[in-house]
């Protein structure tokens, strides 16, 4: 595989290169910031590529300190002779675990137990990255216009008779001829029945006229992700029940986005979303009952299984708040969230009519929750049933 850095050491010293190690110590004599990288070899790098180095960790990354990987251990038993408090987070990477298990024991056995106290690094860490800088948004809505592009395309060459795989490899072309490193996420391209699969990725269907495809794709920046879902008609024009689909998860994903704002509740445009989505439901006669009666007992769950929003930022699942139900937790300027309501209707589903069954309609954006309200980073995808109907196989 691809390497990849671990996101939160990323984050930090924004080296890409593996067997790297950051320390941070704060008021030492010798500098506050700690690099550990693998020196340079020409005969490595012959095979494996350029390293940093000693120099480049001081020179390129802004480390006060350079030394090699294999100093590791001493230099930290140094480090934490007089530290109070170690903070990091097990269970990652084994080799450096071991490390960090082999010193602390030796450290405690000269200071007592118990000394330097172990802190879990990442919540202070994540608390971090949930607030994007001016630079992270750059580089998030550089990712977003790539990936926008990327489905216009993938869009224009939808047709009766292609593979879902055709799809996919017009959108990760798009993604590596513009710039990026490649997909955030397995492609999803689901047509027909494989659109009610939330995370389908086999992507081997011949796509029909009269199929729905639900497209969920986004690129890789630096690092940084866009997640980015569309549904369209495989023959370029939705049926009357398709219609009624999307035209329902459209206004619910239009009033959800309406309720991303700074101190809005992060479950608030989950909620509305629900409430147009019972409100339609039950208007179509796909569940019976009152709207109340839908929310209160979950039924709505039937076709809408899954939240409204996750965040978004190095990771497609960004870290963040927001365990349990979320309610407490308000949206704060530089926060990244998706909006993505769906609705799957199960090909075998005989309490709706026929031409409901086996339909799936996911409609995704990616949103930076500014000082005035939202900034949808994903607009320049068409979602208008009209506009969608005319890109598609445009191209």
């Amino acid at each position: 595989h691809p390497f990849r850095p671990d996101s939160d050491f990323y984050y930090l010293p924004g080296l890409d290169e593996p067997e790297a190690v950051a320390v941070l110590a704060p008021g030492h004599r010798r500098g506050r910031y700690w690099l550990f990288v693998r020196p340079r070899l020409p005969e490595r790098e012959m095979w494996e590529g350029p390293r940093v180095g000693l120099a480049g960790a001081r020179a390129t990354h802004g480390a006060d300190v350079s030394l090699p990987l294999d100093d590791l251990e001493p230099a930290l038993e140094r480090l934490l002779a007089r530290a109070p408090v170690l903070h990091y987070t097990a269970g990652r990477h084994p080799h450096t675990d071991r490390v960090v298990e082999r010193v602390l024991r030796r450290v405690r056995r000269r200071r007592g137990r118990g000394r330097p106290e172990l802190r879990e690094l990442a919540p202070a860490v994540h608390a971090m990255r949930v607030i994007k800088s001016a630079g992270e948004v750059r580089v998030l809505r550089r990712a977003a216009r790539i990936s926008c592009a990327a489905h216009r395309a993938a869009m224009g060459v939808v047709a009766p008779g292609r593979f879902e795989y055709e799809i996919e490899a017009v959108l990760e072309y798009e993604f590596r001829r513009r710039g990026a490193t490649g997909p955030a996420y397995p492609s999803i391209v689901g047509s027909g029945p494989n659109a009610c699969i939330l995370h389908y990725d086999r992507n081997r269907r011949r796509m029909r006229a009269g199929d729905l495809l639900l497209v969920d794709a986004g690129c890789e920046v630096d690092c940084y992700s866009a997640d980015v879902t569309r549904t369209v008609p495989v023959g370029g024009r939705f049926t009357r029940a398709q219609r009624d689909i999307y035209e329902l998860v459209l206004a619910a994903q239009s009033a959800a986005l309406a309720r991303v704002a700074p101190g809005r509740s992060f479950m608030s445009p989950h909620q509305v979303a629900v409430r147009v989505v019972a409100e339609g439901l039950a208007d179509l006669g796909l569940l019976p009952g009152s709207v109340a009666e839908i929310i209160e007992t979950g039924a709505y769950r039937r076709y809408f299984t899954h939240r409204t929003s996750h965040w978004l930022g190095m990771d497609v699942h960004d870290v963040g708040p927001g365990a349990g139900d979320g309610r407490g937790l308000r949206l704060r300027q530089g926060m990244v969230l998706t909006v993505e309501p769906g609705l799957y209707i199960q090909p075998g589903d005989r309490t709706v009519p026929r031409a409901y069954r086996g339909l799936g309609v996911r409609i995704e954006d990616d949103v930076l929750v500014t000082a005035g309200g939202r900034e949808v980073l994903t607009a320049s995808v068409p979602k208008g049933a009209v506009a969608v109907e005319r890109l598609v196989g445009a191209g």
